[in-house]
């Protein structure tokens, strides 16, 4: 499907949610939907599988709506075929099982027994797209469906519009070989840009970083991509992303939205970057 369809039919596209156990009032929306702005291109790389510890929370056996879920010992060996969904704005920001804050940008899904974190393969079985998330929450609470993925793994694997697909889900541990075309376990290198706005004027950019308090503006830069300027917070590491898109959110940016980066990718040729 065309992009520009694809932006329309996400305006009108509800979905269900997948966090069931979470307490009635949390959330500002009554049901999910889907967000008025497609991911970017840095938003739809892998997620990239490292060694990571269990988490301190999410992995003891709970109870949902009178179901008893019993959490993996470990992900060594799964694979499993059944429906994926996919949750998006009504729980963006929010925390996740395991205590970090659920973007819908990122690379990550919510699974019923896989340990937290666990990085998995999920492949769309209607058109063979696989896409690589890291496990962080737990759902999705519906007997047809094993995996709730976030809203870009589900742009990525082009499931948007039906809201659901078959798919096959396989733990990717130290010991599995990773898919094709990631052939190594490399180390995380993820950082976090803080996108302000962006305009044809790049003018009226200069004059926003020029008002921008004076912490702010060390951090402050100016891209140029296909001759659009964008205002640009960053690097900086992932917990310190969310206290600042929420301070940027509360001070005049409401719009304002988190972009990662690989680390070696951030001067690319197509980008330039203006202090």
């Amino acid at each position: 499907m065309k992009r520009t369809n694809l932006g329309l039919s996400l305006l009108s596209v509800i979905i269900l949610s997948s966090c069931s156990s979470n307490p009635p009032g949390r959330y500002d929306q009554h049901e999910d939907s889907a967000p008025t702005r497609l991911p970017i291109q840095s938003e739809l790389r892998n997620a990239v599988p490292v060694h990571e510890p269990l988490s301190p929370q999410g992995n003891r056996d709970y109870t949902v709506m009178g179901n008893h879920y019993q959490v993996m010992d470990t992900a060594e060996g799964y694979t499993e075929e059944g429906y994926a969904s996919w949750y998006g704005n009504k729980f963006h920001g929010h925390l996740t099982s395991n205590g970090e804050y659920y973007d819908m940008y990122s690379m990550t899904a919510a699974h019923k027994r896989l340990p937290l974190p666990t990085y998995v393969e999920v492949t769309n079985l209607r058109n063979e797209r696989s896409v690589i998330v890291r496990v962080n929450d737990r759902g999705p609470f519906h007997s047809q469906r094993i995996i709730d993925l976030s809203f870009a793994a589900a742009y990525k694997l082009g499931m948007l519009d039906k809201g659901t697909a078959p798919v096959r889900v396989k733990a990717i541990t130290l010991n599995t070989p990773m898919p094709k075309g990631n052939s190594t376990i490399q180390v995380n290198q993820h950082v976090y840009h803080i996108q302000l706005a962006a305009s044809s004027n790049r003018n009226r950019l200069s004059q926003l970083k020029h008002d921008l308090p004076t912490e702010l503006k060390k951090i402050a830069t100016t891209e140029q991509t296909n001759g659009l300027h964008k205002l640009m917070l960053g690097p900086v590491p992932e917990d310190e992303s969310y206290r600042l898109l929420e301070q940027m959110r509360t001070s005049g940016y409401p719009g304002a939205f988190r972009v990662k980066t690989m680390q070696n990718e951030l001067d690319t040729p197509d980008v330039t970057r203006q202090k």
